[in-house]
């Protein structure tokens, strides 16, 4: 129940399944499965699949290279909607909202990575912006930061999982569901 007038429709959301993004995550390889997964039945489904890239040259994250490059086990086709991002949350200067707009979304299924990062930055982003916003709980990673004080990935993965769950405003929804229990339709 987006608060996003005329918006009903869904879009999956796949923030930097880069190369060097995800090449040290944890559970990458089932994350990345699970992604590819959805990514499937959206397309089936008729549900638009929307890329974002980050590019942060100084992360080795630069346009064109390998770095940057979305991973190939994720199945990106370059004929959807891609978006190119420098800041942590996916809609900070980017055209991400018009879009979305332009594709009638008010509801966003949120995957990729960083969950501490990204992933945080743009459900919080796109719910303060009247969007309804499911995390799906078994598509999302990060990498092991706890050299620098951060919990363990699994940690990580589950708080954000945990506190997304109880997020609430007016006129809209958050949820976090696994993979397999995706509804491509609007709350």
């Amino acid at each position: 129940m987006t608060t996003l007038e005329n918006r009903t429709g869904t879009a999956l959301l796949v923030i930097d399944v880069q190369n060097g993004v995800v090449a040290q995550a944890y559970d990458r390889d089932a994350v990345l499965g699970r992604i590819a997964t959805l990514v499937t039945r959206a397309r089936q489904e008729d549900v638009p699949v929307v890329w974002v890239q980050h590019q942060a040259p100084d992360e080795g994250l630069v346009p064109g290279e390998d770095g940057w490059q979305i991973v190939p086990e994720v199945g990106f086709h370059d004929d959807e909607a891609r978006v190119d991002k420098r800041f942590g949350d996916s809609f900070e200067d980017t055209p991400l909202e018009s879009v979305l707009a332009d594709r009638g979304v008010g509801h966003l299924v949120v995957t990729g990575a960083q969950s501490d990062a990204c992933i945080r930055s743009t459900i919080h982003g796109a719910f303060t912006r009247g969007y309804d916003v499911t995390l799906v709980s078994d598509a999302h990673t990060t990498e092991d930061l706890t050299q620098w004080g951060a919990p363990e990935p699994a940690q990580v993965v589950a708080h954000t999982n945990l506190y997304w769950s109880f997020q609430t405003a007016p006129g809209r929804t958050a949820a976090v569901v696994p993979s397999d229990e995706v509804a491509f339709a609007a709350p």
